[in-house]
């Protein structure tokens, strides 16, 4: 069970912690790239992935109780993680990342943002 989440938006974390004492930390990117939403959309395995999220942030959290946690991005996404999927993606990081990485690679993709917008 998730018992406190954190934002940290130096360093673009979302930090979970867990009642039996686990940590983990993972990007916003991760985050936006594994959203449930564009997880369940992927009709067929050769649907590329999602990509230029490098720069996402994710704006605010949303309990959303027995349901999980509702996560905004700057980007105008939003979708909710439930707490079980939170800890599968806490316990599965690196694994998961690596696939993603992978899978860019394989359709050609990039992490970085089309554009990079800087706040004046």
């Amino acid at each position: 069970m998730i018992t406190s989440i954190q934002l940290n938006h130096r360093t673009k974390m979302l930090y979970l912690h867990f009642d039996d004492g686990f940590e983990q930390q993972l990007s916003y990117e991760f985050l936006r790239c594994y959203s449930p939403s564009e997880q369940s959309n992927k009709a067929n395995a050769n649907k590329p992935p999602v990509s230029n999220k490098k720069q996402v942030v994710v704006r605010a959290v949303e309990p959303l109780g027995k349901h999980g946690f509702r996560l905004h991005f700057d980007d105008q996404h939003e979708a909710v993680y439930s707490a079980q999927l939170l800890s599968e993606y806490a316990h599965n990081r690196e694994r998961l990342w690596q696939h993603y990485v992978h899978q860019l690679h394989a359709h050609g993709l990039s992490r970085e943002a089309l554009i990079e917008i800087k706040q004046v």
